[in-house]
């Protein structure tokens, strides 16, 4: 029997979110700064598609089909991922200032779903989880402060990537209709509780790092809703080929 659309949708925005960064970050294979770099964030790249994958194996559970596909063979309507996850990798400070905004959101939404969730079996993925992201965070704020508090050149570079990327942290707390039903029946939080803790942590990490934010007069948003930039198709197109290519292929 299949689950409620809006609990379905809530699973889809928190899956959607972690597949798509994790196959941006592993885009950076065999090109970071340097080797130990490079697979560090291969490594948070398969952190996080591991996540995605216990949250279509739950959904395979309780809807039918294989995680594959609803991994792979939606169209990009149907995806629920954030904006600021599908954005272009850039240089490696716009690389680490958009996994520090989505490790602070990430990490107030899973500690949220570890304590509290009334679903105990996302509460679980959520628990397991939790103990990798912040590794995530440490690694994304260390890397903030190094670089904004480093060279002349590495400060602008990281100022840069904060302006291109501070419109869109406020998607991460905007409630859809699918986090709107999660929070009224205990199955996840009330994003708006998050949004000063989060917001918070993101300034006190900027100003460590000697960074400046201005809060956008218009924010971007859409991605919770099926609206996404141009990057999303090119993400796809990729991730999707082989899928798409051999329809059911298994390795």
């Amino acid at each position: 029997m299949s689950m409620e659309i809006n609990k379905r949708n809530f699973v889809f925005e928190w899956a959607d979110n972690v597949l798509i960064l994790g196959q941006r970050l592993g885009e950076w294979c065999g090109h970071g700064p340097v080797l130990e770099q490079d697979i560090a964030l291969i490594n948070t790249s398969l952190d996080l598609i591991g996540e995605a994958r216990n949250l279509y194996q739950y959904l395979s559970m309780h809807e039918g089909g294989s995680e594959d596909d609803f991994a792979l063979v939606r169209y990009e309507n149907e995806y629920r991922n954030l904006l600021l996850v599908e954005q272009a990798n850039g240089h490696w400070g716009v690389t680490i200032m958009r996994q520090l905004m989505f490790d602070i959101y990430h990490y107030y939404f899973l500690d949220w779903m570890s304590h509290y969730s009334r679903d105990e079996e996302l509460k679980s993925i959520a628990a397991k989880s939790l103990k990798e992201t912040k590794y995530h965070l440490k690694f994304s704020s260390e890397w903030t402060k190094r670089l904004g508090d480093g060279t002349q050149e590495s400060h602008q570079k990281m100022q840069e990537a904060v302006d291109q990327l501070y419109p869109y942290f406020n998607e991460c707390f905007q409630m859809s209709e699918a986090d709107q039903w999660a929070f009224d029946h205990g199955v996840g939080p009330d994003l708006y509780e998050l949004e000063p803790l989060a917001t918070q942590l993101l300034k006190e990490t900027l100003i460590e790092a000697t960074l400046k934010w201005e809060t956008p007069q218009y924010p971007k948003l859409g991605g919770k809703h099926g609206k996404h930039s141009e990057q999303m198709g090119y993400i796809l197109a990729e991730m999707q080929y082989m899928q798409r290519a051999y329809p059911n292929m298994q390795w």
